[in-house]
C-alpha cells in the first residue's frame, strides 16, 4: 500500500512576508565635512563637486557606510551670489532641477554601491519655486528633494522655505533631515521626533566662534528627543566666515560620539546602535 504524502509548496508558491523589513540593529553613517571646490564660480562648480561627492560616496561605501551625509550647499559652497547670477546655457547654472544631467555621476555612484546620500544644493521645482535643499539620492539612484524650513538673512530673498522636516528610511531607520538653522529651532526637532525619527541629520554651516552653539544644538536635540544626531559642516573658508569644523555624531544621551579633527574635507564614520535608542526610550522617565 502506498502512503500519500502531502504536497509541499514550491519556493515560488510559498507565501512571502509582507510589510516593511525589520530595521537593522546598527546603521553606519559617513558624515562628510566638505570644503566645496571652485567656490565663487557659480554653476561651473557644480560638476566638479558632483565628481568629488561621487568619489567620497564610493570610499564611504568601501568602509561600510549605508548613509552618507554632506553639508548645506555642498555642491556650490555657501555662495549665495551665485544664485543671483544670470543662468547660462549648457547647464552652467548654480541651480539644479529634476533631470539635471550633472547629477548623474552621483546617482550612478549611489546605485552601484547601494548607498543613500544627502547632498546640499540650490533647487528649482518644476514650477520655478527656488529652494535651499537637501537632495536625497537613494540606493537605486532615485532623487528626492527636501527643503530648509528656517531660512535666515539673505536666504529669505533667494529661497522659499519648506514646511518641516523630511523623513527618509535607511535600512529601516527613520532619518529626519534638517538644514543648518533648522537645528536652532527646537520645534523642528520636536516635529521630527513626533514623526518617529531615530536620527536627526543636519547639513549645515557653523563658522569659527560658533563651536559652543553647534555642540549645544546637536547635543540638546539628541538628548531631548532620544534620537541620534548627525551633523555635516561645510568646511574651509566661506563668505560668512571660516568653518569651525566639528562634524560628527551625538548619542541619544546628548554626548558626542565622534568629531572631525580639522576644518577641511574629512569623513567621520559614526556607528549608530539601535540598542542605545531602546535603552533610553524604554527606561524610567521615557
Amino acid at each position: 500500500m502506498t502512503q500519500a504524502h502531502p504536497q509541499l509548496p514550491s519556493p515560488s508558491t510559498m507565501p512571502r512576508p509582507t510589510g516593511p523589513a525589520p530595521a537593522s540593529a546598527t546603521l553606519l553613517a559617513a558624515v562628510v565635512q566638505y570644503e566645496a571646490l571652485g567656490t565663487g564660480s557659480g554653476g561651473a562648480a557644480v560638476a566638479r563637486n558632483v565628481a568629488a561627492h561621487a568619489e567620497l560616496v564610493e570610499k564611504a561605501h568601501a568602509d561600510g557606510a549605508r548613509l552618507v551625509l554632506f553639508p548645506e550647499l555642498s555642491l556650490t559652497g555657501y555662495e549665495l551670489d551665485s544664485f543671483d547670477a544670470p543662468e547660462h546655457a549648457g547647464g552652467r547654472s548654480a541651480w539644479l532641477t529634476d533631470g539635471d544631467t550633472r547629477l548623474q555621476p552621483l546617482r550612478d555612484a549611489c546605485a552601484s554601491t547601494g548607498t543613500t546620500a544627502v547632498i546640499g544644493a540650490g533647487w528649482r521645482e518644476a514650477d520655478g519655486t527656488p529652494r535651499l535643499a537637501s537632495l536625497i539620492i537613494g540606493p537605486d539612484g532615485s532623487l528626492r528633494p527636501a527643503f530648509k524650513t528656517h531660512l535666515h538673512g539673505a536666504e529669505r530673498e533667494l529661497f522659499v522655505a519648506g514646511n518641516g522636516p523630511e523623513i527618509m528610511e535607511v535600512d529601516g531607520w527613520r532619518v529626519a533631515l534638517a538644514v543648518c538653522a533648522d537645528a536652532a529651532q527646537p520645534s523642528h526637532a520636536a516635529a521630527a521626533a513626533e514623526s518617529g525619527a531615530d536620527v536627526y541629520a543636519v547639513s549645515a554651516l557653523y563658522v569659527s566662534g560658533e563651536e559652543l552653539r553647534l555642540g549645544l544644538h546637536l547635543g540638546s536635540r539628541s538628548m531631548d528627543h532620544r534620537m541620534f544626531g548627525l551633523l555635516a559642516n561645510l568646511g574651509g573658508t566661506t563668505p560668512v566666515g571660516a568653518s569651525c569644523g566639528l562634524s560628527g555624531g551625538w548619542g541619544p544621551e546628548g554626548a558626542a560620539l565622534a568629531k572631525a579633527a580639522g576644518t577641511g574635507t574629512e569623513t567621520v564614520m559614526v556607528n549608530l546602535a539601535r540598542s542605545s535608542l531602546h535603552g533610553y526610550r524604554s527606561g524610567p522617565g521615557a
